[in-house]
């Protein structure tokens, strides 16, 4: 038998006692595409832990909107056009902006609260079309931050809800904390911030009305200025209470939010479940169980203020 021949029929006879026939498909390279404002590392860390790494069976598309919402239904066509298996949809706005570029490719959404009310899906049981995911329910959980606000300092009475108009949620939320009000506080009073140039005026203005703290609705744009409102807000002497713990690490007084490890390991699991044939419209909408309470004891001190030692006790993490 010529050399030549040989060697290729016994390589071929060794790769087929490898990988015999039925074996999974080697060198398939699933492709997720996320939208987020920042590094993704929990769902890194979440699709690693259910076998899904980076550079063996999974390339992340990463796209930050950098806190521009205006930029978030490019990056979701951008996406589209790369033909992901996947789309990761990390808050509302690219939520929206992911199901307005595509009604094939799956979506799974996190951070995205109210999404029946937003339209999103027909139902948390049945979502129906190709969007699945978690919601975090933040028009109610907007009313519980506020009642923690009030907890911390109880001589609170004029609480500022900032909020950007261009975030499809926050009118349900602020709507929320004002009907509130009337058993918590004395009054709530939103403050519009369309983009970061607004927020010293934003500050000055509350601070001219006298409000005895601010509640920082969630939103792409202020988490990724995060630093800079936590440092308006200490130098007016305006305590904060804000969604996800980033604010809070990066210097907030308070925050008050669904475990994000938990949320990030159910994204996973949709995104697998969904890579193995599963339709993203049968899978139900899950509701976070389990929250936790930070308190930046540093911003405290800050501030000038002491915190009731119940609350203390009743905190998941406290940042000294």
């Amino acid at each position: 038998m010529d050399r030549r021949v040989f060697i290729t029929v016994m390589g071929g006879s060794i790769l087929a006692a490898l990988f015999p026939a039925g074996a999974q498909q080697m060198g398939k390279i699933y492709r997720v595409g996320v939208i987020a404002v920042g590094e993704p590392q929990l769902l890194r860390q979440s699709l690693r832990e259910v076998g899904y790494i980076e550079g063996q069976n999974l390339t992340i598309e990463w796209r930050d909107s950098e806190g521009k919402l205006e930029r978030f239904d490019n990056l979701a066509a951008e996406l589209v056009r790369l033909n992901v298996d996947v789309l990761v949809a990390s808050n509302p706005s690219a939520t929206i902006a992911a199901k307005k570029a595509t009604a094939s490719i799956p979506i799974v959404m996190v951070h995205t609260p109210d999404p029946v009310q937003l339209g999103l899906v027909a139902s948390l049981g049945r979502p129906g079309g190709n969007i699945t995911g978690t919601t975090s329910l933040s028009a109610d959980l907007s009313v519980k931050q506020l009642e923690l606000l009030k907890e911390a300092i109880p001589k609170t009475a004029h609480v500022a809800v900032l909020w950007n108009p261009l975030n499809p949620w926050h009118r349900l939320a602020l709507k929320a904390t004002q009907g509130a009000a009337r058993s918590l506080v004395a009054q709530v009073r939103g403050v519009q911030v369309r983009g970061p140039e607004e927020f010293e005026a934003a500050f000055a203005a509350m601070a001219k009305e006298r409000a005895d703290a601010v509640l920082v609705l969630s939103d792409p744009m202020t988490f990724f200025h995060r630093a800079r409102i936590a440092d308006l807000a200490v130098k007016r002497h305006l305590p904060t209470m804000h969604g996800v713990r980033g604010y809070v690490d990066a210097g907030g007084f308070m925050s008050y939010w669904a475990y994000q490890a938990d949320l990030y390991r159910r994204v996973a699991s949709y995104v697998d479940r969904i890579l193995k044939g599963a339709k993203p419209g049968d899978l139900p909408i899950e509701q976070p169980t389990r929250f936790e309470l930070v308190i930046n004891l540093k911003t405290a001190k800050a501030l000038g203020l002491t915190i009731p030692p119940t609350l203390l006790l009743r905190a998941d993490e406290i940042i000294q």
